[in-house]
């Protein structure tokens, strides 16, 4: 079976580049694109204030994080569920972009952008020149967006994956009809025999149909 891992973040701000910090990382396991119920999910003390601006996106605030872990303590955890599968994201260069800077800070390796998948290109490539953000292709597929009033990285994690199914064909991929064992190998390969049927088809309607092509021009019943 084929493992991923979608994950999704929230932060402090937009550029990890000038001191913003994850301040909650959320990821779901997928097995053949179809979530296992496997799920890490985290809030973090970022070491810094969380800005208002920030806070009406996603609604967490410096009380939220009060003595929640820091990064470097559940860095191990986190690597461990993402394993050597590849990572999904909506607009995945943002989320890696943050995991690198935050693993960078404890000099250690960065996410191989091999293992990206960007849902976001998925999206466009599909319905180009049409919104695409989250809510966008929840609202398209008709995916329940009632408990979504913040930015929350588990729930945004599960509605993603949703997405991510209709996105990829996954539930079509996922199903598989079960063979009855109870039935021998020779009932399958035994010769059935048919009937052939004819079917009359009436004068009127073969006089209908030759009007209509005749009608046209370079028909191919004509050929």
């Amino acid at each position: 079976m084929s493992r991923a891992v979608l994950f999704d973040t929230e932060t402090t701000g937009l550029d990890p580049l000038t001191g913003d910090r994850v301040i909650e990382i959320a990821a779901i396991e997928l097995m053949n694109d179809l979530p296992t119920g496997a799920v890490f999910h985290q809030l973090l003390d970022p070491e810094r204030d969380i800005p208002s601006d920030s806070t009406r996106v996603h609604g967490i605030t410096n009380y939220h994080v009060e003595g929640k872990p820091k990064f470097a303590d559940v860095v191990d955890d986190m690597l461990a569920f993402f394993g050597d599968a590849p990572l999904i994201a909506h607009n995945a260069p943002f989320d890696f972009g943050f995991i690198d800077a935050e693993l960078a800070r404890l000099r250690r390796p960065g996410l191989g952008r091999e293992r990206m998948i960007d849902t976001l290109v998925l999206a466009k490539a599909r319905f180009p020149g049409m919104p695409n953000s989250l809510d966008a292709l929840c609202r398209r597929f008709e995916i329940d967006l009632s408990a979504r009033t913040t930015h929350n990285a588990l729930l945004d994690c599960k509605l993603l994956a949703d997405v991510y199914v209709e996105l990829t064909g996954g539930r079509q991929r996922g199903m598989a009809l079960e063979v009855d064992q109870s039935l021998s190998f020779a009932q399958y390969e035994a010769p059935v025999n048919r009937t052939p049927v004819l079917i009359e088809v009436p004068a009127e309607a073969l006089a209908a149909h030759a009007a209509f092509v005749g009608r046209l021009k370079d028909a191919v019943w004509n050929k």
